[in-house]
C-alpha cells in the first residue's frame, strides 16, 4: 500500500467516525465509501517480473493505442480510477534521464492529452535479450489524477518492474530496439 492511501483513508475514517457519533451511521456512509476507494486506488501489489527478453508494462491499465513512430513502437496505456496506479520500470538498466514537463490537465480520453498534459518523461537504457534497448516512458497527469510522484533520480540503476512512482492517468511507452521481438 502506498502511504498516501493510508493518509487519505485515515482522514475519511476519522470523518466517518465523527459523523457517525453526531448524526448516525447512515450519514457517514459516504465517508466509509471514500475510505475504501482510497485504499483501493493506492494499493500496491507485488509484481514478479518474468525471466527472459521482455519489456514489461510500466502500469496496469487499458492499452489505448499502439503505433510505429520511426524506429520505435509507441504504446499508450490509460489508467482508470480502479487500476493500480503504482508505476514500474519496463526494463532493467540505468535511468538516464527524467524530464518534467509542466502542462494542462485534460481528460485522458482527449487525444491531445498525452502531449499537452503535465508529465515526467523518463528514459531507461538497458539490455534486453542481448540487445541494447532504450525505453522512453511518460507518467502523465490527467483530469482526475493531477499529481505526478517519482521516486527515482537520473543515474539510478533500476531492475525490471521496480517501483518508480505514481500519478496518473496515461502512460506512454516508446520502445526502441525491440521491434523484431514485438513484431513476431
Amino acid at each position: 500500500m502506498v502511504i498516501y492511501g493510508y493518509t487519505y483513508a485515515g482522514g475519511f475514517i476519522a470523518g466517518g467516525l465523527v459523523v457517525t457519533f453526531f448524526a448516525g451511521w447512515p450519514w457517514a456512509i459516504p465517508f466509509w465509501l471514500l475510505a475504501v476507494f482510497c485504499l483501493n486506488f493506492f494499493r500496491d501489489p507485488e509484481r514478479i517480473p518474468p525471466t527472459g527478453p521482455y519489456a514489461l508494462s510500466p502500469a496496469d491499465g487499458k492499452v489505448m493505442g499502439v503505433a510505429k513512430e520511426g524506429n520505435a513502437t509507441r504504446i499508450s496505456i490509460f489508467l482508470n480510477v480502479f487500476d493500480v496506479h503504482v508505476n514500474r520500470t519496463p526494463i532493467p538498466g540505468k535511468l538516464s534521464s527524467i524530464v518534467y514537463k509542466k502542462g494542462a490537465f485534460l481528460n485522458a480520453a482527449n487525444p491531445q492529452a498525452s502531449a499537452a498534459n503535465e508529465q515526467n518523461v523518463m528514459v531507461v537504457d538497458g539490455t534486453v535479450g542481448g540487445k541494447q534497448t532504450r525505453v522512453v516512458f511518460s507518467q502523465i497527469a490527467g483530469l482526475i489524477a493531477r499529481r505526478i510522484i517519482c521516486y527515482k533520480q537520473p543515474g539510478d540503476t533500476v531492475a525490471a518492474a521496480e517501483r518508480i512512482g505514481l500519478p496518473l492517468e496515461i502512460i506512454d511507452v516508446g520502445l526502441a530496439g525491440l521491434e523484431q521481438e514485438l513484431d513476431t
